[in-house]
């Protein structure tokens, strides 16, 4: 399955390093030299160099070799290939959890999940709802239960978290 694993920033240098956001639990892994990942519009970058700059992962690509090519590229997500029948019973990746069904115990469907919003302290569930956007916290104390394959996420919402503002 690919999956989105980072986002290219802006260019670092002149020497055609890119900043990436990393979106991943795995850097290590998914920006090691050498592996190949494909971008939103399709274009394969091979990875030839590697390093961390104060907390901020940079990169290079086979190909791109000055400041002009890095900034083409600029916001361009990146995409891996992930094999996710090798995940554990309860793990998942948050692209997994797009689109899922978000059902109270009793069955009532509150909306769709849109997005999922890594935070420091906790990720939370973006909800489209039918009278907006909700966000609902990534505890076990509100989130029940996880069904990947069906794609139903059950909640125990406390008191006044599905209330939305218009």
């Amino acid at each position: 399955m690919q999956l989105v694993v980072g986002r290219i920033g802006r260019a670092h240098g002149v020497q055609g390093e890119a900043t990436i956001e990393v979106r991943t639990d795995n850097p290590e892994q998914r920006f090691a030299i050498g592996e190949e990942l494909t971008t939103d519009t399709g274009r394969k970058l091979k990875i030839t160099g590697n390093r961390w700059h104060n907390q901020i992962l940079l990169l290079t690509f086979a190909g791109v070799s000055d400041r002009n090519q890095v900034e083409e590229l600029k916001d361009l997500l990146l995409h891996a290939e992930v094999d996710t029948e090798q995940n554990q019973p309860g793990e998942y990746h948050f692209q997994q959890l797009i689109g899922a069904q978000v059902k109270l115990s009793d069955g009532e469907i509150v909306g769709a999940v849109t997005e999922v919003v890594a935070l420091p302290g906790q990720d939370l569930l973006a909800v489209s709802t039918q009278k907006g956007e909700v966000l609902i916290p990534m505890v076990k104390q509100i989130i029940l239960s996880i069904d990947i394959a069906n794609k139903i996420i059950v909640i125990n919402p406390p008191e006044g978290l599905l209330d939305v503002e218009n």
